[in-house]
């Protein structure tokens, strides 16, 4: 269903209840699907009250982290721990609604058939049934569908069904919520004030949040640390400060910024590619390197420049521009991200410079930044 401009949330004066948030702990998890392994040795820790994102591509292993986490899915090997205690592991398995976890599903999952109060007040069944309703109003006054309460999940819009299934997820106070790609059937215009209400709400409550995305920016956004995964495996833990600015590998530094990738070798301490030389670090003589530019440190202008080019073609987007340059000494098109407007319409030849900062080296297999 299409978001509308009521979907950007109201703020309210009550307050969502406070969570006693918990470490939830990763310790070498494998898990398989037909064979095939999918979750290759993880190790990964989310600390109480943080918000931490899975990020990764598609078939990752960010989804199947999260089902091991809520109990839906069992590894076939390794350990989960909830404040250090094993929930789930070799002789232990806690079910799902012993584990003081919350999750809330990518499709939200609201029952048709119930109210909006009913599909909140699910989750509260050990309550008395006068105090499980309380709960349940709190929380949707929280977010802003009071008006709601009576009416059923077909009558409200995209990013409405979102907010009733995060008051839903939050209305048991878990220990830990996990939010498999919350915010992906959403509307663009209202990705950005529907994602900034639901972290003040975490915030709030003070759970410890684990959540899924594909997105780099929406994880940069949201998260006080990123776990990075590619195929099964863990690649790079950190802030967003550390994986855009300290990449580990190619892999890292492509999912968090557009590059250009060239391949060098080491000569005399400098590396040489198309649009430049960089110091070579701790790289020895001698040694093969990949090298990422990313778009937005390539500089272009008329006059200003070392490296002459030539444009073969602009495409407008909005605030920005994207270019694919032609260049001497290189075989495949360079691109760059400029101001919009930079350059003149009809300017074919120019001249580009890199910013070192935004070239990075690794090791000919792209690993070792």
């Amino acid at each position: 269903m299409v978001s509308d401009p009521q979907d950007a949330p109201v703020m309210t004066t009550r307050r969502a209840g406070v969570s006693f948030a918990a470490s939830l702990t990763f310790e070498d998890i494998h898990h398989s699907y037909h064979a095939k392994e999918t979750i290759k040795g993880v190790s990964l820790a989310a600390k109480a009250g943080e918000v931490l994102c899975l990020l990764g591509p598609s078939g990752s292993g960010k989804t199947t982290l999260l089902r091991i986490a809520a109990g839906i899915e069992k590894q076939s090997a390794g350990r989960l721990l909830l404040n250090g205690q094993e929930i789930s592991g070799p002789s232990v398995f806690l079910p799902p609604e012993k584990r003081g976890v919350g999750l809330m599903f990518q499709d939200f999952a609201l029952f048709p058939h119930m109210s909006i109060r009913d599909n909140v007040r699910f989750g509260l069944t050990a309550l008395p049934k006068k105090e499980a309703l309380n709960q349940a109003d709190a929380a949707l006054e929280r977010v802003g569908l009071s008006h709601y309460a009576n009416q059923y999940p077909h009558v409200l819009s995209g990013g409405e069904q979102q907010r009733v299934a995060l008051a839903r997820a939050l209305a048991p106070r878990p220990a830990v919520l996990l939010m498999d790609e919350p915010f992906s059937g959403l509307d663009s215009r209202l990705k950005d004030s529907i994602r900034a209400d639901t972290l003040a709400i975490l915030r709030e409550t003070r759970a410890t949040a684990i959540v899924v995305t594909h997105d780099a920016e929406e994880a940069m956004r949201m998260a006080d640390r990123i776990a990075l995964l590619q195929d099964g495996r863990l690649v790079q833990v950190g802030t967003a400060d550390e994986l855009y600015r300290h990449p580990r590998n190619l892999f890292a530094a492509g999912f968090f910024s557009e590059i250009n990738v060239f391949n060098a070798q080491v000569r005399n301490g400098r590396v040489d590619t198309p649009v430049g030389t960089v110091a070579a670090g701790r790289h020895q003589e001698g040694e093969r390197v990949s090298v990422a530019v990313r778009l937005s440190g390539v500089r272009v202008g008329e006059e200003e420049g070392d490296i002459p080019a030539r444009i073969l073609s602009r495409r407008f987007i909005g605030v920005v521009e994207l270019l694919e340059l032609a260049v001497p000494r290189c075989e495949d098109v360079v691109r760059a991200r400029i101001r919009a407007d930079q350059l003149p319409q009809g300017l074919r030849d120019v001249m580009l410079s890199v910013n070192e900062r935004d070239i990075l080296l690794f090791e000919k297999d792209g690993s070792a930044s």
